[in-house]
C-alpha cells in the first residue's frame, strides 16, 4: 500500500480521491482490511477526512463497513465480478464507440504507443506494468468518448475490478492478452467506425474475463492474509 501524504485543501475530498485511485490501481488486494487511523496517518491529516472518504467509498460499493474503526475491500467472489462485468460491458462498449467518431490521429498515436508498452510489460511478466499501462488504453480510450459522466462511472466500476484484478495479474494464468482487439480497437477508431470499436471492446472485456472466470474457480471468496 502507498499512499502519499495529501496537500492542504479540502482533506476529506483529496482522501476520497487517494483511496478510490488505490483501490482502481490494485494497491488493496480483496478482503484487505484498512484500519481509519493507520490511513489517516499515510494521508498525512486526522481520522475524519479519512474516515468520511472510507464511508464515501462504503456508499459506493469499493469498500464494505465492518466497524467504526475499520472498512474492508470486498472479498473475491464470482457473483461481485459478474455483476460488474455486465455493466461494464454496456457502459465501456459505449465508451468506445462514441471514442471512435472523436480520435484524432494524436489519440490513436497514444493509443498505439500505450499498447506496445502493455504488450512488452506482459511478455517480461511483469504484472504491475502490465496492469498499470491495460488501465491507462482502456482509460485513454474512454475519455475520447468526451462524456465525463461516462468515465466517472466506468472508473467506480474499475474501483471494484481494481482489488481483483491485482490479484489475478499477480498470481493468475492469464493466456488473453488483448493485443488483437486492442488493435482493432484502434482500427475502428481510426477507421471512425462505431460499431467495430465498441464491438472489440466488448470482446476484449469478455475474452479477458474467461481467464478470470478460470482463476475464480479455484480462489472463490479470496481474501488477503
Amino acid at each position: 500500500m502507498n499512499i502519499q501524504p495529501l496537500e492542504q485543501g479540502n482533506l476529506s475530498a483529496r482522501a476520497y480521491v487517494a483511496l478510490r485511485e488505490g483501490l482502481i490501481a490494485g494497491q488493496f488486494r480483496p478482503g484487505q482490511r484498512l484500519v481509519m487511523q493507520d490511513l489517516a496517518d499515510q494521508l498525512g491529516t486526522s481520522v475524519t477526512p479519512a474516515r468520511e472518504a472510507c464511508l464515501r467509498l462504503v456508499s459506493e460499493r469499493g469498500l464494505e463497513l465492518r466497524s467504526g474503526r475499520f472498512v474492508t475491500v470486498p472479498a473475491l467472489t464470482l457473483a461481485r465480478y459478474m455483476e460488474v462485468r455486465t455493466i461494464r460491458l454496456s457502459l465501456e462498449g459505449l465508451a468506445a464507440g462514441l471514442a471512435a467518431q472523436n480520435a484524432t490521429k494524436d489519440d490513436i498515436d497514444k493509443l498505439t504507443a500505450i499498447q506496445k508498452v502493455f504488450e512488452k510489460a506482459d511478455r517480461a511478466g511483469d504484472p504491475e506494468l502490465s496492469f498499470r499501462y491495460n488501465r491507462d488504453f482502456h482509460f485513454t480510450v474512454y475519455r475520447l468518448s468526451g462524456m465525463e459522466m461516462l468515465v466517472a462511472h466506468i472508473e467506480s466500476l474499475w474501483v471494484s475490478m481494481g482489488p481483483m484484478l491485482t490479484v489475478f495479474f499477480k498470481e493468475g494464468e492469464h493466456k488473453y492478452v488483448g493485443a488483437a482487439e486492442h488493435l482493432t480497437v484502434i482500427e475502428g477508431l481510426r477507421e471512425k467506425n462505431s460499431e467495430k470499436a465498441r464491438a472489440a471492446m466488448e470482446r476484449d472485456l469478455i475474452l479477458g474475463g474467461e481467464d478470470f472466470l478460470r482463476f475464480l474457480q479455484g480462489h472463490e471468496g479470496f481474501v488477503a492474509p
